[in-house]
């Protein structure tokens, strides 16, 4: 294999320990190795940095693992040329499994050029993407108090799901926080009713008249507690977030004219790819990534599968929800292409084909500085009339019709 690079370094990265590797080639051709181990401590950091500088490092790879490289790439990347690697790229050869020969074989493949570099977003954008990714966590562990919540009442024989719609509404948390402090009487509680709900006075009566414990009201105090100690952080997550986000004003600006893209939805895909494309050569690199795209597995001319590969799971479950949205405008493309996939593809294959469109529709906003123009929920058939006629045609010759279509003026 030729050798690209004059002197780089490949590091092991584990939570104790860097197995670091310098590998050089000096004026006449020759290879030299250079291997020492270092702490993780910051001081030791810095000297790993002090040791690469000091042998001419130009460029330095490491695997990817888990959160362990944050720490060597933040001391690092303002020193050399950074790669880190997916550690699917990097199999050894079997049986030679040591910290030293992993190091080696780093260097190695990052000499010859046959090493391929993860996208790492800027420091900034990086503390953007953990402010986003900690909220969808936090929504996702309120959503599970929520169900807890739910569950206790039912236990309580509480059929207030039954009546309001949504139980931790105004009303339903003047109801809940009332039974905690004793309150048992289900007239007195369907009278904390609000609004429209005061309508179903009667039936909140009914509903609320159960069987609650010592048990169950230790358990909503704790659960409701959790509730709004969540809806809190989420708040001030929110606040930070925007604050952020600001420098993307006139992103998020040209985004939000997307079907199914709301604030938030806009601020967890711009955390995870930010404004600039240059990163993604086209936006069928960037659907890759995500994991929106077919796979592609095939051996002896055979199409194996064609299963999405698992991608950034958080900008994929993003877009899995703005395509649901997305399916549900009215008139608009993405609801013209979700119909059209549902009925024969089914349900789930048309939302990942959705979120798809959805990515190339942002990849392009983002990257020419264009708005978006929807192509209107009649694109289909404007693409290809001939091929609709024929469609509509034999359906109704299978039913037993006779069909002969004669063109209107209009449609001539």
């Amino acid at each position: 294999m030729d050798n690209v690079l004059r002197c780089c370094a490949g590091l092991d990265v584990h939570k104790k320990t860097i197995t670091a590797c310098i590998r050089r080639l000096d004026d006449e051709g020759r290879i030299h190795e250079q291997v020492r181990t270092f702490g993780t401590m910051t001081h030791q950091l810095l000297q790993l940095r002090d040791w690469l500088s000091s042998w001419g490092v130009t460029h330095v790879a490491m695997e990817s693992t888990g959160v362990l490289w944050k720490p060597v790439f933040n001391i690092l990347e303002d020193k050399f040329e950074l790669l880190l690697v997916n550690a699917a790229h990097l199999k050894h050869v079997p049986g030679r499994k040591t910290d030293i020969k992993d190091c080696q074989w780093i260097a190695q493949l990052l000499q010859c050029g046959l090493l391929k570099n993860s996208f790492v977003p800027d420091r900034s954008q990086r503390d953007l993407r953990d402010l986003t990714r900690h909220r969808a966590q936090l929504t996702a562990e309120r959503t599970r108090v929520a169900n807890r919540i739910h569950k206790t009442l039912e236990d309580a024989n509480i059929k207030l799901s039954s009546v309001a719609s949504d139980v931790l509404g105004v009303s339903g948390r003047a109801m809940i926080k009332s039974m905690i402090r004793g309150e048992d009487d289900s007239t007195k509680l369907a009278e904390l009713a609000k609004r429209r709900l005061r309508g179903k006075i009667p039936q909140l009566r009914e509903a609320l008249v159960g069987r609650v414990t010592d048990h169950h009201r230790f358990m909503l105090r704790t659960l409701m507690d959790h509730l709004e100690y969540l809806e809190r952080t989420i708040e001030d997550l929110d606040i930070r977030i925007r604050d952020l986000s600001a420098p993307f004003a006139d992103a998020i600006d040209r985004l939000k004219e997307v079907p199914g893209l709301d604030q938030r939805a806009i601020e967890n895909i711009l955390a995870e790819i930010g404004t600039e494309m240059k990163q993604f050569p086209s936006a069928g690199h960037l659907a890759s990534w995500t994991g929106v795209c077919p796979g592609n597995d095939e051996s002896a001319g055979k199409r194996r599968t064609g299963r999405t590969t698992q991608g950034n799971r958080w900008l994929r479950r993003t877009l899995g929800q703005a395509a649901w949205a997305a399916s549900h405008a009215k008139n608009s493309y993405f609801q013209s292409q979700y119909k059209r996939l549902a009925g024969r593809r089914g349900k789930k294959r048309a939302i990942v084909a959705v979120a798809h469109s959805l990515l190339v529709v942002i990849y392009h906003i983002l990257r020419d500085n264009v708005a978006y123009q929807d192509l209107g929920s009649d694109f289909f058939e404007r693409r290809d009339p001939d091929r609709l006629v024929r469609y509509h045609t034999q359906r109704l010759q299978r039913l037993g019709f006779d069909v002969t279509i004669t063109p209107t003026d209009k449609a001539a």
